[in-house]
């Protein structure tokens, strides 16, 4: 701690660091800088240097002094005030000055031929994105509006137009790309995601395949969530099936994150998880509802999402699975097609609209006979169950061949 430290050795820390600096830029090792930039890793040597700084308090004469660290003032300079906040827990503060930082140091980058400070920068721009969120939930404890997830929005994009020219620095796009994802969804504000993904699926300067496996992944689990949103979910399939192939499968929580989404895309598209697959990754909220799939249940499914509905709500895939109940009275009236065949085979395909009802009030689900034919209406539009109507009677005629079409992975209706 910093009252334990001579003024001789704060002096020595932050001149230690400034020679370093220069050093690690002079021989482009940015491995090293990126470590030099890191806030949040919250290093031994990173404190020791923040509350040297604290200590010392005039840092700015010793940058000066020196051609050697007077040409990085402008990113060190800023980037000790932001250490120096940070310690004391001043978060606001702490932003503010760390994207003076960097910006200047994306001045520099931008300077630099090679791509060889893209892993320094990464740290700068995931730096940006955390200190800002935990910035936001200082100020708003503090009565004060919060806006520096706003302004990191703002700053992710000017690098992402440093990125998005041609030559080696263009595979960091996606890095960035990825970070603004998770400000735009943080902020709700997930319209401003298209642009971005315009440049990166359009741009003929990105070949989707260059990029690191591991950007890629985190891209198609947010396309394919915005895919979810707009119900696109052959799409949504697509991209969040692509994510879940090429995810780290030692990173269970990623898996998790995944499948929280891919989940009620697989059972909107008819395709059932098992249970232990839920079960080994914690989804447990969505058993009943796969239960009342299979069962054709719709008391449970509606309990099902009763009970859970604060998590789905929050994750955005409430929606996906209230339309589950065309899937689930398809099943319902399947079940009563296969006792009724079992009596007698040469009836099964009649299927008399009150014994759908008596079915329902079973369930405890109170329906009169107009209601159970408006969803029988809407199950032979949409194809989940081949028949028509025969009104007067009030029954449904099924077809004797396939009169229960399978989804087989397509979104009901396409």
């Amino acid at each position: 701690m910093a009252s334990y430290m001579s003024m001789g050795e704060a002096h020595r820390r932050i001149t230690e660091y400034l020679n370093r600096f220069a050093d690690v830029v002079s021989y482009q090792d940015g491995t090293s800088l990126k470590h030099l930039l890191s806030l949040s890793s919250e290093s031994s040597s990173f404190l020791a240097l923040a509350d040297a700084l604290n200590l010392f308090q005039d840092a700015n004469r010793l940058i000066r002094q020196a051609d050697k660290y007077s040409q990085y003032a402008e990113i060190v300079a800023p980037l000790f005030r932001a250490m120096q906040s940070y310690r004391v827990g001043h978060l606001a503060e702490s932003y503010q000055a760390f994207e003076k930082s960097a910006n200047a140091f994306i001045q520099e980058f931008r300077n630099w031929e090679s791509a060889w400070a893209l892993e320094a920068l990464y740290v700068v721009v995931y730096e940006i994105r955390v200190l800002a969120e935990r910035a936001d939930r200082e100020l708003a404890s503090n009565g004060k509006t919060p806006e520096k997830l706003k302004a990191a929005g703002s700053f992710l994009m000017k690098v992402f137009g440093v990125l998005a020219g041609k030559g080696p620095k263009r595979v960091g796009a996606l890095y960035v790309t990825c970070q603004l994802f998770k400000v735009y969804f943080k902020l709700g504000t997930v319209h401003l995601c298209r642009s971005v993904i315009r440049s990166i699926e359009t741009a003929r300067i990105f070949d989707f395949e260059e990029f690191p496996v591991r950007d890629k992944v985190t891209y198609m689990y947010y396309t394919g969530r915005l895919e979810v949103l707009n119900e696109n979910f052959s799409a949504a399939d697509h991209k969040l099936s692509y994510a879940l192939t090429h995810c780290d499968p030692q990173s269970e929580a990623n898996i998790r994150m995944i499948l929280k989404y891919l989940v009620p895309v697989k059972l909107s598209i008819g395709i059932l998880p098992k249970r232990s697959l839920l079960e080994k990754y914690n989804l447990i909220e969505y058993n009943d509802i796969v239960l009342a799939m299979k069962r054709g249940d719709l008391r449970l499914l509606r309990q099902a999402l009763e009970e859970h509905e604060d998590r789905f709500l929050r994750s955005g895939v409430y929606l996906v699975l209230e339309k589950l109940e065309l899937q689930v009275y398809q099943r319902l009236v399947k079940k009563i097609y296969i006792i009724q065949k079992q009596k007698d085979p040469s009836k099964a395909h009649q299927i008399k609209l009150e014994v759908i009802v008596k079915a329902l009030k079973w369930l405890e689900m109170e329906m009169d006979l107009d209601e159970v034919e408006c969803i029988m209406s809407i199950l032979i539009y949409k194809n989940l169950v081949k028949g028509y109507f025969a009104h007067k009677s009030k029954v449904a005629v099924l077809s004797k061949q396939d009169p229960f079409p399978k989804l087989n992975g397509k979104p009901i209706n396409s």
